[in-house]
């Protein structure tokens, strides 16, 4: 016990340890919110456990998000420091994830409504499909985070942070924000909704909106951020926009 304690208050060893143990704890209580949250909004206006499509979706996004914590965990926690932190410092930013959080959270309710209600008959192949585009666009944001551990979940630039252009950095300048695009709107087909759609797709304008903010700050605070868009045309869509 005195040994442990000795550890526990060393000022190299023990401090470093409390602080992987407070983001361990942290990344345990987020995640399981967020799992609990979800399947709240999912399951409870469905009014029923059985809708498989539900757990498709719930599985598809949280097994590969569980997976990448752990890797990031191991590999690189500070970068996961970085994710926890949600205050938006630009004013612009803070008004656009206001309406962007509203959007989000009546989307994800309207799925299981369809269910309950019967609105929607999507056939089992679009919602087969949907389902993969929708692990396939997690697992970009994955590897986009890999490539840049920079990526925070605010607008902000860090001392040391340095242009990525390379990777899925070489064909958009935003490649997150593509997969996040591509996610929402295929989540409400994975949920089996088609009345959900319109307002999954309303999700599209706000990261719009978003990223051409961003771009405003980055131009001013990143060094050879204009050189990069000079360099990679296109923000959201390859050899479209």
């Amino acid at each position: 016990m005195q040994a442990q304690n000795l550890v526990n208050n060393s000022p190299l060893i023990g401090r470093r340890g409390r602080n992987h143990m407070s983001l361990k704890w942290r990344m345990v209580v987020r995640f399981s919110l967020g799992v609990a949250i979800f399947a709240a909004a999912l399951f409870i206006p469905a009014g029923t456990l059985k809708y498989w499509q539900g757990w498709a979706f719930l599985a598809a996004w949280f097994v590969p998000g569980f997976a990448a914590l752990g890797y990031f965990y191991k590999h690189d926690p500070q970068f996961l420091e970085r994710r926890m932190k949600r205050k938006e410092t630009v004013r612009e930013q803070k008004i656009i994830m206001k309406f962007f959080f509203v959007i989000f959270a009546v989307a994800f309710l309207l799925p299981g409504l369809d269910h309950r209600f019967g609105w929607s008959h999507t056939p089992l192949w679009l919602t087969l499909v949907s389902l993969a585009l929708v692990f396939g666009s997690y697992m970009l944001v994955i590897l986009v985070m890999n490539a840049n551990r920079f990526a925070a979940s605010t607008i902000q630039v860090e001392s040391g942070q340095t242009v990525i252009s390379t990777g899925p950095y070489g064909l958009v300048r935003h490649p997150m924000y593509s997969g996040i695009c591509m996610m929402m709107l295929f989540a409400p087909l994975a949920l089996g909704s088609y009345v959900a759609l319109p307002v999954f797709a309303l999700v599209v304008p706000f990261i719009v909106l978003r990223l051409l903010n961003e771009e405003k700050v980055l131009r001013q605070e990143l060094p050879g951020y204009t050189e990069y868009c000079l360099q990679t045309r296109f923000r959201l869509v390859p050899f479209v926009w």
